[in-house]
């Protein structure tokens, strides 16, 4: 055994201390036995509480938002802080995005492809304001999405402090609900709020975190769940209403079917009627893809970014039935025709002009119920007539597709290979512009989704939605569409999908203009000004940023550059030089 002397140290073996300390002299009551075993190193307990940020993405996360597109900045640390710790405990993604308006696009992407709201974040003054353009995409296409923005101290506003920005001002056109977390708030119910405000209304939920806020201690309060919070959507139409439409839809001879965006969750049951019906199917553009091109009652697009087919069957129609479309000008649905209109949303129904018979009531419950009402309809098979349509049709764009003028490639001749290369389990993002039309008219979807900034039309969307897209289902090839201008103004984040490793496949139609404006000044006899563009070498920038690239200047090199990059695990980008006035 050892003992220890407690006044100079001193060890001694033996079954006892000694009498007196061989070095200091004092007695054996001043040695303490020792052990040859280490103590136990006892863990302290975590002392750490809860933050209102940590309850308020705990609250996010039980309310089914899974992923969050954001900057990281010093105005929002706290919560990005519980957002991490999320991340770290496998609950929530998080994608840094370059610049605050790739983040909400990305996240009105993700929405419009799933019906689920994701998040997006920013720091005060110009993150927060940089958001507001996808938030604006989002709202006006009726998407449920969630803004985080952080604040400065609550003690310096007013007077005109860095980043000092009102923010409930600036939110408030832009968001359905927008509220600042206070100290004394109820946080885990302002969580609450937003998200069942978002996703009931189909728009935007706000809240506003001043700095200080983000990390004080909430040991006492627990996270909220959305038990009790939503009702079910399931509504079925009222009778009065299904016998009216009914009516009509069994005398009508030569019924239309016109479905937008709104039905892109109910198309078995829509289907379903127009085979019951032997009518014809059309969509909006923001519907392209809900069915497919090659389905024998399937008419393409209708409106300017549509096809002769399909303008035929509407206008043909002496009954139209219009399903999740919001009537838009580009859409062109003749308000001439009687017109059966079927929306969830009571305020949708005959907003631009009356219609003969509005239908509230969920899209699939009413298609399935105007199936099994149907009594003898005399409705004629018109699937020959769409067949014949669609052979001139197809016979107009090998027509266009043999144009050129030296100047690029043919937009009829790209699309029809990209209808052929493009997976049928794709996902595929469009921007705006001339190459979008393109994609409109000529593209043959095999029931591909599309998104695309709808009633906004904004510049710049197609690759950030690309990115959220891949957010949303990374299991699926995910193709971006874009000019050249449009990707001009995110072309940073293909950094960000690099970094990510993000398989999304770029098709870039670039002709070195902003090719739709031109166009359009020279409809109002105008001069062509400032429209062109200094452009890089687009496929050499992919590589630079980390990317594969692909330049095509010959309808040849298309197929082989597109099935390289599909093929490519990661960020690829093919550059297609096209002609801007062969759209």
């Amino acid at each position: 055994m050892k003992w220890k002397c407690n006044v100079c140290g001193y060890e001694h073996d033996g079954p006892e201390p000694p009498e007196t300390c061989p070095v200091c002299g004092v007695p054996a009551s001043e040695f303490s036995p020792m052990t040859s075993e280490t103590p136990e190193e006892t863990v302290p307990e975590s002392t750490e509480q809860p933050t209102v940020s940590d309850v308020m993405v705990e609250t996010m996360i039980n309310w089914g938002v899974t992923t969050v597109f954001g900057m990281v900045g010093h105005s929002n640390l706290g919560l990005a802080d519980a957002i991490r710790k999320q991340c770290e405990a496998g609950k929530l993604k998080y994608i840094g995005i370059r610049h605050e308006g790739a983040a909400s696009f990305a996240a009105s992407a993700f929405g419009k492809l799933t019906g689920k709201p994701a998040a997006c974040l920013s720091i005060a003054g110009p993150g927060a304001t940089n958001l507001l353009t996808g938030l604006w995409d989002a709202r006006m296409d009726r998407i449920p999405i969630l803004a985080l923005t952080g604040q400065i101290d609550t003690q310096v506003l007013g007077p005109g402090a860095f980043q000092e920005v009102d923010l409930a001002s600036a939110f408030s056109s832009v968001a359905c609900w927008s509220q600042t977390v206070l100290d004394t708030s109820h946080h885990a119910e302002l969580m609450n709020l937003a998200l069942k405000n978002a996703i009931l209304q189909r728009d935007v939920g706000h809240l506003i975190y001043p700095n200080e806020v983000q990390t004080l201690p909430a040991p006492d309060q627990e996270a909220g769940t959305p038990e009790g919070r939503l009702p079910a959507l399931d509504i079925t139409p009222p009778e009065s209403a299904l016998s009216q439409a009914l009516e009509r839809l069994n005398q009508a001879k030569r019924p239309a079917i016109i479905v937008g965006h709104g039905a892109r969750f109910q198309m078995d049951a829509v289907k379903r009627l127009a085979n019951e019906l032997n009518c014809p199917v059309i969509t909006t553009f923001k519907g392209k893809g809900l069915i497919r091109d090659d389905d024998p009652l399937g008419c393409g697009v209708l409106g300017r970014s549509g096809t002769l087919v399909s303008a035929h069957f509407m206008n043909s129609a002496d009954l139209l039935v219009v399903f999740g479309a919001s009537f838009s000008q580009h859409t062109g649905i003749n308000k001439d025709i009687p017109t059966i209109q079927v929306d969830l949303d009571p305020i949708t129904l005959g907003k631009f002009h009356s219609v003969d018979v509005p239908v509230v009531g969920e899209i699939g419950i009413t298609a399935n119920l105007l199936s099994k009402g149907l009594e003898n309809p005399k409705s004629i098979d018109r699937r020959e007539e769409i067949a014949a349509k669609k052979a001139e049709w197809k016979a107009e764009k090998e027509n266009r597709a043999t144009k050129d003028n030296g100047k690029g490639l043919n937009a009829s001749s790209v699309f029809a290979q990209l209808s052929e290369l493009i997976p049928d389990n794709a996902v595929i993002a469009v921007d705006v512009g001339n190459n979008t039309y393109s994609f409109g008219r000529y593209f043959e979807s095999k029931g591909q989704p599309v998104l695309m900034s709808g009633y906004l039309g904004s510049i710049g969307f197609g690759y950030p939605a690309a990115m959220g897209a891949w957010a949303a289902a990374p299991e699926r090839p995910i193709v971006a569409l874009t000019g050249d201008g449009g990707f001009g103004q995110y072309m940073g984040e293909l950094c960000t999908a690099v970094k990510y490793n993000m398989n999304i496949t770029h098709i870039l139609i670039n002709n070195n203009e902003l090719g739709k404006i031109s166009t359009e000044q020279r409809m109002a006899e105008m001069e062509v000004w400032e429209t062109g563009l200094h452009n890089p070498n687009f496929a050499e920038y992919a590589e630079i940023c980390g990317a594969k690239g692909f330049r095509v200047e010959k309808p040849e090199e298309i197929a082989e550059a597109v099935k390289a990059a599909l093929a490519h695990e990661g960020a690829a980008l093919v550059e297609i030089m096209c002609d801007p006035e062969l759209v």
